[in-house]
């Protein structure tokens, strides 16, 4: 298994007080729950909050990871190996937001259906076991994009800690780091299903097809991607410092060759570079 990529440490304008601060906020507004259930996907805010909530309640707090066609190989592993250097309570659990046809249809409200079918999964998982609440890891940056599996998390009473502490982004990669976690500078991940534009049909087939192209681009040492499916063709974002690489030919050549042996019959690189969420931006268009 592959350990998460670092990359060297980035100067930051964060106030290392202030976050010190909210952070003691968080641990005390966590303690104030007597058990907890936390979704933990991997990435960099909810690996924080899964180590703050243990640190916090020790063993009545449980981190549980969602287990679907549209979360990758890579991101399960990445977890894995989360979970077992941090010695972390957790646990892995079926949703099966394929088998609603609202997802699948893959309207600009798609995240909600997912978030909906994450949170029913786990309020089960909290009445079996009696955990008394549960908590996901959106932070105080997270309200500025469109982000539907926000009414989701809102309508089963899930509680928002980072959100509640106020802590950005930047500081959650410090506090992170600080605390020797390893994903402290994880790069921004989302599910495969984003990948796809909105009105696309998500299928387990064209997410194998996503999966098989990115895991091609992490093969060959790329670390901040992704890989939008239109169509036969693939559109592939890469991070500002990694986008001149792209356009070795050497290396462009490998890409399309990759690419192509995971099913897409065309390959462009976006001249924009990776963003978060750029599929958004066909919305206003709709």
């Amino acid at each position: 298994m592959n350990a998460i990529p670092f990359a060297a440490p980035s100067k930051t304008s964060v106030d290392t007080s202030a976050a010190l601060g909210k952070e003691e906020r968080l641990l005390a507004s966590l303690r104030g729950t007597s058990s907890l259930l936390v979704a933990l996907s991997g990435g960099a805010d909810s690996a924080y909050l899964a180590w703050a909530a243990q640190k916090a309640l020790g063993e009545s707090a449980l981190a549980v990871t969602a287990l679907s066609a549209s979360f990758s190989r890579y991101d399960r592993e990445q977890v894995e190996w989360f979970v077992h250097w941090c010695d972390l309570r957790h646990e892995f659990i079926p949703t099966r937001e394929l088998e609603n046809p609202l997802y699948v249809k893959n309207n600009a409200d798609r995240c909600y259906y997912c978030k909906d079918e994450l949170f029913d999964r786990m309020e089960e998982v909290a009445r079996e076991r009696n955990f008394s609440s549960i908590a996901y890891g959106i932070n105080a940056d997270d309200t500025r994009d469109f982000r539907p599996g926000h009414r989701a998390a809102h309508e089963h009473r899930v509680l928002a800690p980072l959100l509640e502490a106020e802590l950005h982004k930047e500081e959650i990669r410090m506090l992170s780091r600080r605390a020797g976690l390893p994903t402290w500078d994880r790069p921004a991940s989302a599910c495969l299903s984003s990948r796809i534009p909105y009105g696309t049909p998500v299928t387990p087939e064209l997410l194998g097809k996503v999966e098989g192209a990115e895991a091609a681009l992490r093969e060959l040492g790329f670390r901040q991607f992704r890989v939008r499916a239109h169509g036969e063709l693939a559109r592939i974002e890469l991070a500002r410092g990694e986008l001149s690489r792209g356009f070795e030919t050497a290396v462009a050549q490998q890409i399309v060759a990759s690419l192509k042996a995971a099913g897409f019959s065309f390959v462009t690189l976006d001249l924009e570079g990776y963003r978060q969420g750029s599929l958004n931006s066909l919305l206003a268009l709709k």
